[in-house]
């Protein structure tokens, strides 16, 4: 079959050609993505999706994790990220509490108030 290449405006866009011709681009992209992904497919290491062959009628009822691959640069930045993140939220938190705290005392007044003192003896 002849290639159908029809140039297209000057501002490439879809919108100018027929309907036909738009289908007919349509449908090469998408053949192209499809044996580019099978392409891609085939050169992966890690089946990630699920095949009914490859598990047997009985799955095993538990799972042990026996190692977990993680770069030392990358477990630091995540451990800094969330430590950064835990600042604001127990500030939030205690701001929170706070409220809880101050609604608590003016509704109730009568619930225990503790207060604890450190007294520090007088040097003889």
């Amino acid at each position: 079959m002849a290639s159908v290449d029809f140039p297209l405006t000057a501002d490439e866009g879809l919108d100018d050609l027929p309907r036909t011709l738009r289908r007919e681009r349509e449908a090469r992209e998408r053949a192209a993505r499809q044996k580019e992904a099978k392409a891609r497919a085939a050169t992966l290491t890690h089946d990630f999706g699920i095949q009914e062959h490859a598990y047997p009628a009985e799955v095993p009822a538990g799972t042990a994790v026996t190692r977990f691959d993680v770069p030392f640069t990358h477990l630091m930045a995540f451990s800094i990220k969330a430590v950064l993140a835990a600042i604001p939220a127990l500030m939030l938190l205690g701001a929170i509490l706070w409220v809880a705290g101050a609604l608590l005392k003016a509704y109730f007044p009568e619930l225990v108030h503790m207060q604890i003192l450190i007294n520090f003896p007088k040097p003889a």
